[in-house]
């Protein structure tokens, strides 16, 4: 028993070095790919191409010409640190030097160092050295740039998404960003309160468009999805004013329409913030009734009032709410844009209003250069 303990002794610490080992190399890469280790992997591995590409060129100058340098140069200036960018360009410059020197003067045949391939050169270089301190300003890598981005246009997804209902309602949301970007300043967030009993749901479209209101929109959305639901209905529109007047931006005003929705009894209650009216169609007339609360723009003053809109729901019954870039342009007026939507709804009346939210705006405001939002209550 001794002898096999002392055998396993050597074999149990060779085992625990080369674990430690491959958890430290699977680190390394996983931080590098992530952006928060050192880039000397990349320098090394352009640094290495150099050379070969301009020895590739004094041999086969017509399948790899001088100017090919700009390769390890652009993936130089996505890639790596603006310090280590510049012994990428040094290598470049000697490999160029190289090349003149082999190949000759340019007046004495083609695929020869030009002045127009040091200009193309240096161009590309100074490119990437404005991308690689850009990168560096912001601190988020190239790497790991686009993750980032996919994972903020997925949180906002995420919290627009509506909760389930019970049976006999239904509600769906469409939202269409400016310009067919993923980002929009305009957003919705939900949740069911007292119990379940009762769905809040915010509309709200922050000033600005598309990327411009992007980043406003993120911060909102997760501020007003905090507020939402844990405060008295009427408390809620007051603490979001005070929120967009505590971050002081220059340009930080929205509108929001506040819906308070009782699914039991279908009764609701509507309160704007400088919102475009909602609509509701009561399906025993088949008319449709505008529904407008008052209340001021969300951060504008301090001690804002506002003063809701009470409505019922029956069976048949719809709901829509939506942002002023879905009715509104340029050369169409509200009140148009409204007579617009409600006569393409009239169309979903005999079919029900499944799958309406995303159509509507098709029919409405497919080419509007605008955030547009639509929010569909309906009651079986």
């Amino acid at each position: 028993m001794a002898k096999t303990a002392v055998g396993e002794g050597p074999r149990l610490r060779w085992r625990r070095r080369l674990h430690r080992a491959r958890l430290s190399v699977r680190k390394s890469a996983v931080d590098y790919f992530r952006g928060g280790a050192s880039d000397w992997v990349g320098l090394g591995v352009l640094v290495a191409v150099i050379p070969i590409l301009a020895y590739t060129t004094v041999v086969t100058p017509v399948w790899c010409p001088p100017s090919a340098l700009v390769l390890p140069i652009l993936a130089g200036g996505l890639l790596l640190r603006p310090s280590s960018l510049l012994l990428v360009y040094a290598a470049s410059a000697v490999a160029l030097i190289a090349e003149s020197a082999a190949l000759g003067p340019y007046r004495e045949g083609p695929a020869r160092v030009t002045p127009g391939t040091v200009l193309v050169v240096t161009a590309v270089a100074l490119t990437g050295l404005v991308i690689a301190q850009f990168r560096a300003r912001v601190g988020v890598p190239w790497r790991g740039g686009h993750t980032m981005l996919f994972d903020l246009r997925e949180r906002i997804r995420v919290q627009s998404r509506l909760p389930r209902l019970p049976g006999g309602w239904h509600a769906e949301m469409s939202l269409r960003p400016a310009g067919g970007q993923s980002f929009s300043g305009d957003f919705v967030v939900a949740t069911r309160s007292s119990g379940g009993r009762v769905l809040e749901a915010v509309l709200t479209d922050v000033s600005g468009k598309g990327m411009d209101a992007a980043s406003r929109s993120l911060l909102l959305s997760g501020a007003f999805g905090g507020l939402l639901g844990s405060l008295p209905p009427h408390a809620f529109l007051t603490a979001a004013n005070g929120y967009l007047l505590r971050q002081n931006w220059e340009e930080g005003f929205a509108t929001s329409v506040h819906l308070v929705l009782d699914l039991e009894s279908g009764d609701y209650e509507l309160l704007s913030a400088g919102h475009p009216p909602g609509v509701q169609l009561h399906a025993g007339s088949g008319r449709w009734e505008e529904k407008a609360a008052e209340g001021p723009l969300l951060g504008v003053y301090d001690g804002a009032e506002f003063n809701g809109v009470k409505g019922t729901l029956r069976s048949g019954d719809v709901l829509m709410l939506f942002t002023d870039g879905l009715v509104e342009t340029a050369e169409r007026e509200i009140a148009e844009g409204m007579d617009r939507l409600i006569g393409e709804a009239d169309r979903f009346v005999a079919t029900g209003f499944r799958g309406s939210a995303w159509r509507l705006i098709e029919a409405v405001a497919k080419d509007v250069n605008d955030d547009r939002a639509l929010l569909v209550v309906c009651r079986d």
